[in-house]
């Protein structure tokens, strides 16, 4: 059996925590910025945890882990 590849947007795009869990960026921070309030831009600061229906397909897309 060959190996399998990770889809490389993968890799670029998540990270896993110590305990299994997938941290993404959060979206709407590049451009656009002053139609969006004080409130909008200080809550997608850093980064989020995303929902266990999306990790499925990301532990399938990363079939080793991400490191």
């Amino acid at each position: 059996m060959p190996k399998l590849k990770t889809k490389s947007g993968v890799k670029k795009r998540f990270k896993l925590t110590a305990t299994g869990k997938v941290k993404h960026g959060v979206a709407g921070k590049r451009h656009r910025l002053i139609s969006h309030n004080a409130k909008y831009i200080r809550q997608n600061r850093g980064t989020d945890v995303l929902s266990e229906a999306d990790v499925k397909h990301i532990k399938k897309w990363a079939p080793y882990g991400l490191n």
